[in-house]
């Protein structure tokens, strides 16, 4: 039987992506260390072992124990505006983390390893983002994804480590985490809606984003691996569609019937517009079509209203506050901040 080792797996994407490699008669190892995911999340023929991918004894001992075939590397702390005052952290999770699983990877010979990069490796590029357009990220997230990219080429070129790498945006849909107050837009919506508090956008919510159900990008990562030209290729994945925020804030209050206050905030420094070409990904898996932006937020706000609100676990790994938005200050108690010198949408 096939082996696969699915990091994340707990989380979001990873949950789908481990779904549907069980559909696939994969045997499914997930590591996950809980932080940004659920247990429930977790396919229960999947094998889970609770850690984290920054303890390199871990990852190595799970090599050891098991023969992996395939690498699907989902896990990371995907906040692109927050990775600005998490830097320590954002590289040790994003960056460390993945070495630790490509080095084991190299050495055991794996199959193909499968990474979930991001389309904030481009930048502030010219619309739309395609894959052959020079990578200039932004910010911290942005660069350890690059970074990451960069290493897996570099792998196969020494070792042979054959790789595929995806660069989805705005994902969203059923097990995302809409405690989480720094990323993903729609699941922040509705947990405010849940709670009869108003939805907070940053700016004016004219920035657009294509926002893309989980539904149309699983599936495709789970079975890239069967497609043979898809080795040591990068693929952008997602929606064509963008929508505003705006858009986005009046189509989940429709969908959950319920109108709440919007509470503009100050803008954040981020990519007003952001949307993708995904002409090689469609050639290459054979895309012919997409889930709408209202079918994809029923199906999640059904999900949603079945499982309840979810209240915001602290996070305290902020290492800078200059320039933090107000709006996440409120979240940090001074005895647990790292350094006190001095959403993105995701």
């Amino acid at each position: 039987m096939v082996t696969s080792l699915v990091t994340g797996g707990a989380g979001f994407i990873g949950g789908h992506v481990t779904n549907e490699l069980i559909g696939l008669g994969h045997r499914v190892i997930v590591v996950d260390d809980l932080s940004g995911g659920y247990e429930d999340n977790i396919n229960p023929k999947a094998e889970f072992i609770l850690g984290s991918i920054t303890d390199h004894e871990l990852v190595q001992k799970i090599f050891a124990d098991n023969r992996i075939d395939y690498v699907y590397h989902l896990a990371a702390y995907a906040a692109e505006g927050l990775s600005h005052f998490i830097r320590r952290f954002n590289y040790t999770n994003n960056l460390i983390g993945s070495i630790n699983l490509i080095n084991e990877s190299i050495k055991a010979k794996v199959k193909c390893f499968v990474f979930t990069s991001s389309i904030a490796v481009y930048g502030a590029g010219q619309l739309p983002m395609s894959e052959d357009m020079v990578p200039a990220p932004e910010d911290p997230y942005g660069i350890s994804k690059f970074a990451v990219e960069q290493d897996l080429k570099s792998a196969h070129s020494m070792f042979g480590l054959d790789y595929i790498i995806f660069r989805p945006h705005n994902v969203y849909g059923e097990y995302q985490n809409i405690a989480d107050r720094y990323r993903n837009v729609l699941g922040i919506f509705m947990n405010q809606i849940l709670q009869n508090k108003p939805l907070t956008v940053f700016g004016d919510g004219s920035q657009t984003r294509a926002f893309s159900y989980i539904g149309d990008v699983a599936p495709y990562i789970a079975n890239s691996v069967n497609v043979p030209e898809a080795y040591g290729q990068t693929f952008n994945i997602g929606a064509d569609q963008d929508y505003s925020v705006n858009e986005l804030a009046t189509t989940i209050m429709e969908i959950m019937g319920k109108e709440v206050a919007i509470e503009h905030l100050p803008p954040r420094n981020e990519v007003l517009h952001a949307y993708s070409d995904h002409t090689k990904a469609k050639e290459v898996f054979h895309i012919t079509n997409y889930t709408t932006l209202r079918e994809g937020v029923a199906r999640m706000a059904d999900w949603v209203n079945q499982h309840g609100a979810r209240k915001t676990k602290p996070f305290h790994e902020i290492e800078i506050l200059e320039k933090l938005p107000s709006v996440w200050v409120s979240d940090q108690e001074p005895a647990n901040i790292v350094s006190s010198d001095n959403n993105i949408l995701k």
